[in-house]
Order: C-alpha cells, then structure tokens, then sequence
C-alpha cells in the first residue's frame, strides 16, 4: 500500500502527464490556426496584385514611363536552390524596369524590405542589370505615414482609392534609380 505522500507524487506525475498532452494539442491547434491565416494572407497579397498588374500599366504610362510588359512573380534562387529574391510584379519596357512589392496593409517593414530587395535586385537578377530599376511598393491599405516615408525613399506608391487604384505620389515626384 502506498504512503500519503507517494500518493501525492502519483497525482504530481498525472497531472503534468495531462498538462503536457495538453499543451502538445494546443501547440498543433495554433500551428494549424497559424498555417490557415498565412494561406489567408497569401490570398489577401494575391488579390492585390491581380488588383495593380492590369493597371501599374497605365499608372506608370501617365506618369511618362513607357511600360510595355508586366512580369509577375520573379523568383531568384542560389546555387543551392534556396529563394534569395521575390518581386510580386515587374514593369519593363527596353530600358526602365519597375519592380513592384504588392500587400494588402503595407506597412514600414514592408517597405523597408522591399528598399533592401532593390538594393540587392540586379545581384539576383542579373538579366535586368543594365536597366535603369525603379521601385514600387502597392496595397489596398497604405497608411499616410508609410505612404510618406516611401515617397521619401523615391518609391511609386499605389493604392487603392474607392475601387481604382492611383498613384499617391505627386506630380513633382521624381523615383529614386538603383
């Protein structure tokens, strides 16, 4: 028979037993729940996207800037095949290529990695290295303050405004060239 006190070990040891299957089910819902809002997220991107890629065209032709395709979905990878580089949508005509990041809410880090991906663009993209680059950044939701901060850093912004998308930059604007 079993002393009080080894009794009270026993119930110890169930219950952290319990207590750990617990928090293992827990951890695979959020795991699930986290995989199920990225796809979401994804969709949200993808939309946006499908929203500008008809009309960065035209957005860009207003602007003085020939543009004669749109490429979507760049992906650059190393020599042990690991993506380096992504660019949602590229604009070209023969000299001037535009590479556009699209995002449902873009925010400062949005841009900020985007700023970083045109620094390295014609490293990865050696095809594009005697284009003139320019940058972009898009979304449905741009807040004022990172509308602004792109501008600043020479980057079109395009957002959505009723249910076309513009160009916030104003006409005095001049993109910065990588």
């Amino acid at each position: 028979m079993a002393t009080p006190a080894e009794e009270v070990w026993a119930l110890f040891r169930e219950t952290d037993q319990r207590l750990r299957q617990r928090f293992e089910e827990t951890d695979r819902k959020i795991a699930t729940l986290s995989e199920l809002i990225g796809r979401q997220g994804n969709r949200l991107g993808e939309f946006v996207q499908e929203m500008v890629r008809p009309t960065v065209v035209r957005l860009l032709r207003e602007r003085g800037l020939p543009v004669h395709q749109v490429a979507p979905n760049l992906t650059a990878y190393d020599d042990n095949g690991q993506v380096i580089a992504e660019i949602d949508l590229l604009a070209l005509n023969d000299q001037v290529a535009v590479a556009v990041e699209c995002k449902s809410h873009l925010s400062l880090d949005d841009v900020n990695a985007h700023l970083a991906r045109l620094a390295t663009f014609k490293d990865c993209f050696p095809r594009y290295r005697s284009y003139q680059l320019l940058g972009a950044v898009a979304g449905m939701v741009v807040p004022d303050q990172v509308s602004r901060f792109a501008d600043r850093k020479g980057l079109f912004v395009l957002a959505q405004s009723g249910q076309a998308i513009e160009i916030r930059n104003d006409a005095r604007f001049q993109p910065r060239t990588w």
